[in-house]
């Protein structure tokens, strides 16, 4: 019986107080293509990484043809004939293909001088085995992204490597790049390299591997063959949580409509694609928490960014609110009209780390803490007791530094902060992002009752249960496209997931 060429045993991960992997075990078997599945969150690319070398602090062992081994970094992991293609390619754009190729390991005359002839020569030898002939003198930041897979995929050859990791390797690649794509991982297994692959479409998993791990919450689930299986029963898999009991009470009553968006689209300069969102159409009342659901680079963001004006692109179509035209060109403009935002990225994008709890509250209104042109630091410790009150901010007093506040609490910092500008649509993405499970119910009730004081919320999540437990209604995007829409009576993690990997076809009609 054929031995494994990997073995992962017990295999655990955290990031400060964040469980990434959990004991997680399971073989890979030399010469196939082994497909791992699973939700944003699921620990994939974590694992991915300590198998290449990238993260190397971990519990558990990791065992390469049937031997323990310890990565001290990359170095180490391509020694043994392991490398990774990551989702973000890791190309030098000032650099030539050839050079690019052998980063860190140049051809050499003698002990000095680097032999560039030789290295294009090679590069050229190692394109031409994957059916490119672009000129490796030619810069690697003038190539379209589905070659520059390639080169990625070359550099993974030039080291000779038994064991190949593609995370999400077709995210930015054209039908005709993925064709060609398929060959290359043919040819791949026909050399004998076992290829491990990271993807979201089940259409590719099925027509690529031979067997299927699925993760969730940082922990193995089961390992089927592929020909035993169906996506319906993978995403079954993906998505088996079960969704925490919490009370929020009644549902608002919903009120008029609010916020509408017609055929917006945003432009994607120089990608294969060519766009981030296309055609996308939404409406939303007061009283109402719409959710927007999909997988990592699906444009959620981006959505939220092109209603607040915050897209550094224009965005095209059209946005009413209470009826009127508006298209904010920057956040300024939306918070005028009655938008507010709370960002994915509450550390670099949310707190002001400089300042108290006091001046982040009122940061965004300090209009309203004036008297003339002076500061009325009396209005301003009003309007922060009365945010901190309504919010049950957890805080020693408006003058204690933000970076002392749990997350929880830093959030619901900015949450206040917003609803100081009396905004009409509050736009929150992924609000609970490193949050404890407290906390989340704690925001869960704030955003409940934002919406009985009429305010309509738009909410992305990468959590299927708190889209289910939050939304009235929940829209899904894919690959910048609009995929399926459900009332929340309708819904469920594997609808949603369908739609979320191009496997759901809404009814016409």
């Amino acid at each position: 019986m054929t031995s494994p060429i990997i073995s992962i045993e017990n295999i655990s991960k955290r990031f400060g107080g964040t469980r990434a992997l959990h004991q997680v075990s399971f073989d890979v078997m030399p010469g196939e293509v082994h497909a791992i599945c699973g939700e944003n969150g699921a620990g994939k690319s974590t694992l991915m990484k300590i198998l290449s070398g990238v993260i190397t602090d971990y519990d558990g062992q990791l065992f390469i043809d049937g031997q323990p081994v310890e990565f001290r970094g990359t170095r180490d992991a391509e020694s043994m004939g392991i490398s990774i293609i990551h989702q973000e390619l890791n190309l030098v754009e000032q650099l030539s293909i050839s050079a690019n190729i052998f980063l860190g390991r140049e051809m050499r005359s003698g002990w000095i001088f680097r032999n560039d002839r030789d290295m294009h020569q090679a590069a050229s030898e190692l394109l031409r085995s994957l059916d490119c002939d672009i000129p490796t003198t030619r810069l690697a930041g003038s190539l379209r992204v589905g070659d520059q897979q390639l080169i990625e995929i070359a550099k993974a050859l030039s080291i000779q490597s038994r064991i190949v990791v593609m995370d999400e390797p077709t995210s930015a690649l054209t039908e005709s790049e993925v064709e060609r794509l398929y060959r290359v991982i043919a040819k791949l297994r026909s050399q004998g390299a076992t290829i491990l692959y990271i993807s979201h479409k089940m259409d590719e998993v099925f027509d690529l591997s031979d067997r299927i791990t699925v993760m969730r919450d940082g922990q193995f689930i089961e390992t089927l063959a592929t020909k035993e299986t169906n996506p319906r029963e993978i995403t079954k898999l993906m998505v088996g949580r079960d969704i925490e009991s919490l009370d929020l009470g009644p549902r608002p009553e919903r009120g008029e409509k609010i916020l509408e968006v017609r055929n917006l689209s945003l432009a994607w300069p120089g990608h294969a694609r060519g766009y981030r969102l296309k055609d996308i159409s939404l409406d939303l009342h007061r009283g109402e928490v719409l959710g927007i659901a999909g997988l990592m680079g699906a444009g959620r963001t981006e959505l939220l960014e092109c209603l607040f004006g915050a897209s550094t692109i224009p965005p095209t179509g059209e946005i009413l609110l209470d009826g009127d035209s508006i298209m904010p060109r920057h956040p300024s403009e939306a918070k005028r009209s009655g938008l507010a935002l709370v960002t994915e990225d509450r550390k670099r994008l949310g707190i002001f780390s400089n300042m108290n709890v006091g001046r982040n509250l009122s940061i965004c209104a300090m209009h309203e803490a004036t008297i003339g042109p002076l500061l009325s630091y009396s209005k301003e410790r009003t309007t922060g007791d009365e945010t901190v009150e309504k919010l049950k901010i957890k805080t020693a007093s408006l003058e204690a530094p933000i970076g002392s506040l749990s997350g929880g609490n830093q959030q619901k910092c900015i949450v206040g902060r917003w609803l100081l500008t009396n905004p009409k649509v509050l736009l929150l993405d992924d609000p609970t992002r490193g949050v404890d499970v407290g906390a989340k119910a704690e925001l869960y009730r704030v955003i409940r009752g934002l919406c009985s004081e009429g305010l309509g919320v738009i909410v992305t999540s990468s959590e299927l249960p708190e889209l289910l437990t939050l939304s009235d209604r929940i829209m899904v995007l894919s690959e910048g496209r609009k995929t399926a829409e459900f009332a929340i009576a309708d819904a469920t993690q594997e609808k949603i997931m369908e739609a979320a990997t191009g496997g759901w076809q809404p009814a016409h009609g």
